[in-house]
């Protein structure tokens, strides 16, 4: 058994931790939560996650839930991968930064046009994302003409950011912008994120009822 396991189900946010855990390199056990059987309701996964949603790690007994929770873990357990500045960098600010936005407001702007709240512009300043045109600025600003969000290196920052823009625009909800789209392309094209979706589209092939 691997001291590193990770709880998933490919058709979910997994996939960005997926990816993450195909960048670190490392040994891990994927145990599949299968939504039609409520394997994500059972006492067991409840113990690990009471909300009862993927993804969760468990690393020599730790608990880690919320995919940017996993990512910036995972970037520090293993600092040979390179995934995250240094300790004591000052880019570690920046970093923080891009990789909570994507947690923060990008998820709440994402979560409130799923369910069709457009908010007033009295409500806005009540609301820690504002407004998506003001997230999506935002974001344009910090990607366009730039390889990467933090110095001159991939991190776990920009892992998350090009998963949520990824995602985003093939389902529409994130408008398609040509920054949005050379950032997300490019880095959709490493080698781990190549490996990441194979996995997991297997995973959903091998899912599907046979005729």
């Amino acid at each position: 058994m691997s001291d590193l396991v990770f709880y998933t189900n490919p058709m979910s946010r997994s996939r960005i931790v997926r990816w993450m855990l195909e960048e670190v390199g490392q040994p891990y056990e994927a145990r599949i939560l299968r939504w039609e059987t409520g394997d994500a309701k059972t006492a067991d996964y409840l113990a690990i996650n009471p909300m009862g949603k993927v993804p969760a790690i468990v690393h020599d007994g730790t608990v880690v839930t919320e995919c940017a929770a996993i990512c910036a873990y995972l970037a520090d357990a293993f600092p040979e991968a390179g995934l995250a500045p240094p300790a004591h960098s000052r880019l570690r600010g920046p970093y923080y930064r891009w990789l909570f936005f994507g947690a923060g407001p990008i998820e709440q702007a994402i979560g409130a046009k799923a369910v069709n709240l457009e908010p007033t512009p009295e409500q806005r300043s009540s609301l820690g994302f504002g407004c998506m045109e003001d997230v999506l600025d935002v974001l344009e600003g910090a990607v366009k003409d730039r390889a990467y969000l933090v110095g001159e290196t991939f991190t776990a920052a920009d892992l998350y950011l090009a998963s949520h823009l990824s995602w985003g625009m093939n389902f529409g909800m994130i408008e398609k912008r040509p920054a949005f789209e050379t950032y997300a392309e490019r880095h959709l094209q490493r080698p781990a994120a190549r490996r990441a979706d194979e996995i997991d589209d297997a995973l959903i092939h091998q899912a599907q009822p046979t005729a």
